[in-house]
Order: structure tokens, then C-alpha cells, then sequence
């Protein structure tokens, strides 16, 4: 597994967001059941970075707590079954499946934390549990998906021992 982390973020950050970024792609590829061998890039920015990437890529103008940008298309979610069919999906150097990028605002991890009662540590991980789902093709636009991806993440973290008192 490799985890690119790009701390691009220009104030001290309170947490081992290494660490922390690292446990949670690791539990979240396990948890999925993945059979390969995985890449995952995670950035950390600022509202103002993140509102600019929002813009340029979901035409939406303002700033937002994470970012997925998946390189996959699955039949299903999490369903691995057409992967191996192109060599594209894997990088040619270390033969790990490239999963896509991550990109998140530290500052809404910040904001959200105080707004939500809990540590900054557990934002963080919450985020990229949420988007690591994402990378692996879950959505929440209906319903039904928000329900079962939100469970999921919750299970995420649950296996790590990190919950909303954290």
C-alpha cells in the first residue's frame, strides 16, 4: 500500500495527520475486502485551495470539507471483478492498483470538529473514510446510498477504535 501525503496546508496542524490518514486508507481498503495492493495521494489544503479546486471541477463556488477524484469505474461498489482487466488501472512501477486522489481542508476539519463536538483527529479520519468510499465507487446522492455508505464509514472508524468522543 502507498500513501502519498502532501501536507500543502500553511499552519500547524494539531493531530498525526499522517498517521491518521495512513490507518484509515489501510482499514478502508481492508474493510472493502480489496485484493490488490493499493495507491492512494491525499493533499491537505486550506478553504481557499479547496474552494478554487470545487470551482474548476464541480463548477461549485464555494469551499467543501473533502474531495474524491476516483480513477475507477466499478460495476458495483467495491466490486473488483473488472480491474484486472486493464493494465492502466495499476501503476506500472510498483503494480499497485491506483485508486485516485484525496484532497481535503484542513480548516473544515478544524470548523467541523468544534461544530460536531468531537476531536479534530476524528474529522480527519471521518473524511478520508468518506472519501476512500468514494475512491471505491460508494455514492450518497439517493437515500438508500447515503444510509449504506454512512454506515459504512461508521464501521471504518468503529474498527479503529475512533469515535465521536475522540
Amino acid at each position: 500500500m502507498s500513501v502519498q501525503i502532501e501536507n500543502e496546508y500553511e499552519h500547524p496542524i494539531g493531530t498525526d495527520y499522517d498517521t491518521i490518514i495512513r490507518d484509515v486508507v489501510e482499514e478502508a481498503i481492508g474493510y472493502v475486502q480489496c485484493p490488490f495492493e493499493c495507491e492512494v495521494s491525499v493533499t491537505i489544503v486550506d478553504n481557499d485551495a479547496i474552494h478554487q479546486l470545487n470551482k474548476e471541477t464541480r463548477e461549485i463556488d464555494r469551499p467543501t470539507d473533502v474531495l474524491s477524484y476516483p480513477m475507477l469505474d466499478y460495476p458495483a461498489p467495491a466490486d473488483f471483478s473488472n480491474v484486472e482487466n486493464d493494465v492502466a488501472n495499476f501503476n506500472p512501477d510498483s503494480g499497485e492498483l491506483i485508486l485516485g486522489d484525496i484532497v481535503i481542508s484542513y480548516d473544515k476539519v478544524m470548523e467541523q470538529a468544534t461544530e460536531y463536538g468531537h476531536s479534530e483527529k476524528r474529522e480527519l479520519a471521518f473524511l478520508v473514510a468518506h472519501s476512500m468510499l468514494h475512491l471505491f465507487g460508494y455514492d450518497h446522492m439517493e437515500e438508500e446510498e447515503r444510509i449504506v455508505m454512512e454506515e459504512k464509514q461508521e464501521e471504518i472508524l468503529k474498527n479503529l477504535g475512533i469515535t465521536r468522543e475522540i
